[in-house]
């Protein structure tokens, strides 16, 4: 899997509605009614991240769920952080 350039990370997060391009990561921090629903939307995205076979990084706290996403064997983001992005921005959207 190869490294994305800051200047391709910079045009692909454009792309996304709920994401920020931190500290050489992915990141995104949601709030949700409550921890139910918040476990609930971590449930869902872990089938996704299994199947992509690639995890996030992320904290619960009560009703916020805080995720970042970065291929630690490539040194950097990658296609796959934005592939589980997209899939997770999906999931949110109720689409």
């Amino acid at each position: 899997m190869k490294k994305l350039t800051e200047a391709e990370i910079t045009e692909r997060i454009k792309e996304l509605e709920y994401w920020d391009y931190i500290d050489e990561v992915l990141h995104t921090s949601l709030d949700f009614k409550n921890f139910a629903d918040a476990f609930a939307m971590m449930c869902r995205i872990a089938f996704e991240a299994e199947r992509l076979d690639h995890h996030p990084e992320w904290t619960n706290v009560y009703n916020n769920l805080s995720i970042s996403l970065t291929t630690h064997s490539a040194g950097g983001i990658t296609e796959k952080d934005f592939e589980l992005a997209t899939i997770i921005e999906n999931i949110i959207k109720g689409e």
